[in-house]
């Protein structure tokens, strides 16, 4: 793991908690999971004028083999355009990321939001599996991942009901070109910290306070689409849908459950297609091939806690959410496990006070 990154992390994850204290056959490639789940200061609008930001802290383990899984999948080979078939075995993935948000309201039912990650990841597989020269190959890059732009408009003005309707790009500005420890060839591209081309994203994010100002219901669902890159690759489809209850137990503490269920469809490679290193080659024709196991399908629950309206940080919230594992589908690949966020959020008003 990159120290550098692992230091800011450090940093990021003691500030929270000092102030929780006071106060077809089976094919795949190497990839990478992420959190999925609702984050309030994230999902509302704020205020004309108003500024809310987030600096958050995500750990995501993705270490586990399910039964009747072996973690053997093919590689998908970039430099040579081809899919080899039984080329290695999964270890463990780990990504960390550090992500910056700004959520500016432009109107009172209008919102601009910034989303920046920068991004750790640190891999291992197994080469050569069925070889007395097998041996473990490692991947680690740490960098800038792909920035997101959303609009957000608030079609219901109501004191207890919010509803958020939201449109983004995902900009390609994420590496796609990393390459494995001493080697020359391009890591695959489920690994890299960018995908390589435009993505869009469509989103509701709906609120409504049950009892006011003590409990609360929320529900939010989105839709992913990223276009091929340059490489042939083209990551498939994301449907997320979440739902849960925010409890303010006192003025200074909340209380969060969410249910969130996660649908990758599976990614798209142009390539030619080989039974397994150094072996025959099954199709050479360079077109386009589902890469089945790269898809997946998760369901999580996520308690949180959010300290909140202290007498010294009035305008700043912490919060610690925890994403457990209910039911996972990763066809043959490595499954995500627990993973958490860590986060501040705070917010200011552009104009001052009394604007």
């Amino acid at each position: 793991m990159n120290m550098r990154f692992s230091t800011i992390g450090f940093a990021i994850v003691a500030g929270c908690l000092t102030i929780l204290v006071s106060g077809q056959p089976i094919m795949a490639s190497c990839g990478s999971a992420n959190c999925f789940m609702v984050i309030g200061s994230q999902a509302g609008i704020p205020q004309k004028g108003t500024v809310t930001t987030n600096i958050m802290y995500t750990n995501i383990n993705q270490g586990d083999l399910l039964d009747r899984t072996t973690g053997v999948i093919p590689a998908v080979e970039v430099d040579d355009r081809k899919i080899v078939l039984g080329e290695h075995r999964e270890r463990s993935t780990r990504t960390q990321i550090i992500t910056v948000d700004v959520n500016v309201g432009i109107t009172d039912r209008a919102a601009i939001q910034v989303t920046v990650p920068i991004v750790d990841r640190s891999h291992l597989h197994q080469i050569e599996i069925n070889t007395a020269e097998q041996a473990d190959e490692m991947f680690n890059d740490t960098g800038l991942g792909d920035i997101r732009l959303t609009g957000k408009y608030n079609v219901l003005t109501s004191l207890q009901d919010l509803v958020v309707l939201g449109f983004g790009i995902y900009i390609p500005t994420g590496k796609t070109g990393s390459k494995a420890d001493g080697k020359q060839k391009i890591q695959e591209p489920g690994l890299q910290l960018g995908r390589g081309n435009v993505g869009l994203i469509g989103s509701v994010y709906q609120a409504h306070q049950i009892i006011p100002q003590v409990l609360g219901q929320f529900s939010s669902a989105s839709y992913r689409h990223t276009f091929r890159n340059d490489a042939g690759y083209q990551f498939g489809d994301e449907y997320i849908l979440s739902a849960g209850l925010n409890w303010q137990t006192f003025t200074w503490l909340v209380l969060t459950g969410q249910v969130n269920w996660r649908y990758l469809v599976h990614d798209n490679f142009s390539g030619s297609l080989h039974s397994h290193p150094g072996g025959v080659v099954i199709d050479a024709a360079i077109k386009d091939r589902r890469v089945p196991t790269t898809g997946s399908t998760t369901l999580m629950f996520t308690p949180g806690i959010t300290v909140q309206n202290l007498p010294f940080a009035p305008n700043t919230a912490a919060y610690v959410n925890v994403q457990i594992p209910v039911a996972r589908d990763f066809n043959n690949n490595l499954a995500q496990d627990v993973s958490f966020i860590i986060g501040i959020s705070h917010f200011f008003n552009l104009f001052g006070d009394n604007a």
